[in-house]
């Protein structure tokens, strides 16, 4: 049996998908632009997005330049997205194999780890998020004691089931469920927000002090971390199901609309939430749904909590879906369930860790964003510009062979990679030090802008600036090296 015939494979009784990074067969890439809202709508719509609010402020920028970054920040962020998920089309590949056309087959491993972290740590955060959640939530109605040992490590144990079966059930049990989640979790979030508004004081709001350009990039830079560029390395995953003819335009349309129509409107929200309850918004810190939920009424705790845990649970599942994708990717042979399990193990200890032993959620979390989005917005900057040089479908079978066309390595894209990492690095700063003291090595370069004391140092201006060297040093270096092997 061929590797193509293998990519094609489901267990038919249950759906289970069983491909894993093979080429999809032709008979199965019958997906339309269309349907890519549901999932990339699904996994955005989460509350979650609605703690955005009080760490946007926390940069002390006012409520109109708030909503205008969060705007910018989110759409772009998710055109990014959306212009990776035009490889998927033209591979039929996930998104990890599909950037072995830039670095190469081998070479492909490096950017490929950092993905594989990233998935990790985005997944562990929603989980220890729902965890949180439910601690909160059930002290309130007098189920708990405050920090329960018992109620945590329960939710713990049920959360990580429930995203690891999600994951390994695959690609087209997860659209099924997505559907169905999407409109329950709507419509439970209009009653919060519903129930929420007579809380909601816009005299206050309006009365917070605007802030400077670099307090505001450094807002939209966590946004645009937090939203599209913590997805963009598993974007095309679920493209590579999009028929031939799909048109690129339209797969960006529905990749960017699915996925920002959620966020746009649940950090808008938050925002007023934040600015009008400044004790809720403190809380944030320490337990981001748990600090939404102090002004809700007793009796809409229970569904709250339901649906806070239904959509950090969809963006965990697909996170974890496509980390054990990218995991087979670094030459792991195991099967594509399998190593969503293995990745489901990791996550329940990072959740175990960071809901037992840290001091607060925000603290290891924006940490991680800023460490990881450096890399990632290199990866991106330069999968971007591949994507723009190329003209035709990838070479499918060249993506896995090391003697193809594309080569073993690409060192031009390695060593861009690293260079933006090194000036990326250095012009970030770590904005918790004292919860994340491992990660105050950063922003050794920001003297070049006044300083760790100067209003640029919490600008986290380094991931902007690594995607942009990615994107315009591969258009430089690798025009020629493209243009031949399209011939």
């Amino acid at each position: 049996m061929t590797q193509q015939d293998t990519a094609s494979l489901d267990t038919k009784g249950l759906g289970i998908e069983v491909v894993g990074i093979e080429i999809v067969k032709e008979s199965e890439r019958t997906a339309k632009p269309h349907n890519l809202f549901m999932p990339w709508f699904a996994s955005n719509v989460s509350v979650f997005g609605m703690s955005y609010g009080a760490w946007i402020f926390d940069f002390g920028i006012s409520f109109w330049q708030a909503t205008a970054i969060t705007t910018i920040g989110v759409i772009l962020s998710f055109i990014f997205c959306g212009i990776i998920a035009i490889g998927g089309k033209r591979g039929s590949v996930p998104t990890m194999v599909m950037s072995r056309s830039a670095f190469g087959v081998k070479g492909a491993k490096a950017p490929g780890v950092v993905s594989w972290l990233t998935s990790i740590g985005w997944e562990t955060m929603l989980a220890i998020t729902a965890v949180l959640a439910t601690s909160t939530i059930f002290t309130r109605l007098g189920w708990a004691e405050e920090g329960s040992v018992g109620v945590r490590v329960g939710a713990s144990v049920v959360v990580a089931v429930l995203i690891v079966l999600g994951a390994v059930a695959g690609y087209h049990i997860i659209m099924k469920v997505q559907s169905v989640l999407t409109w329950l979790t709507g419509l439970t979030t209009m009653v919060y927000i519903f129930l929420v508004i007579p809380h909601i004081d816009f005299g206050a709001v309006m009365q917070i002090p605007s802030g400077s350009p670099a307090q505001m990039i450094g807002a939209m830079t966590m946004v645009m971390t937090g939203t599209g560029l913590g997805w963009i390395n598993i974007a095309a995953d679920w493209s590579r199901y999009q028929s031939r003819d799909a048109s690129g335009g339209k797969i960006i349309f529905w990749n960017t609309f699915g996925a920002s129509l959620g966020p746009v409107v649940l950090i808008t929200f938050g925002l007023l939430f934040a600015g009008s309850n400044p004790e809720a918004a403190v809380n944030v810190s320490n337990d981001p749904i748990g600090a939404l939920a102090s002004v809700l009424p007793t009796w809409f705790l229970i569904p709250f909590l339901i649906t806070a845990i239904l959509t950090l649970l969809s963006g965990a599942i697909n996170g974890i879906y496509s980390s054990g994708l990218t995991l087979l990717t670094l030459g792991i042979h195991i099967p594509r369930p399998l190593a969503a399990l293995i990745d489901g193990v990791i996550l329940t200890l990072g959740t175990v860790f960071v809901v037992f032993f840290s001091p607060n959620f925000i603290g290891p979390f924006q940490s991680f964003l800023i460490t990881l989005g450096v890399p990632l917005a290199a990866w991106a900057g330069i999968m971007m510009a591949d994507i723009i040089l190329r003209k035709r479908d990838y070479d499918e079978a060249a993506l896995f062979d090391p003697a193809g066309r594309y080569g073993a390595y690409n060192w031009a894209s390695l060593g861009l990679m690293v260079v933006a990492c090194v000036i990326g690095w250095g012009l970030v700063v770590n904005g918790f030090a004292e919860d994340a003291a491992w990660n105050n090595w950063q922003g050794y370069l920001l003297g070049l802008v006044g300083g760790r004391d100067s209003v640029w140092a919490y600008g986290n201006i380094g991931v902007i600036a690594s995607l942009l060297l990615g994107f315009f040093g591969y258009l430089g270096l690798s025009r020629g090296k493209v243009r031949t092997q399209e011939g």
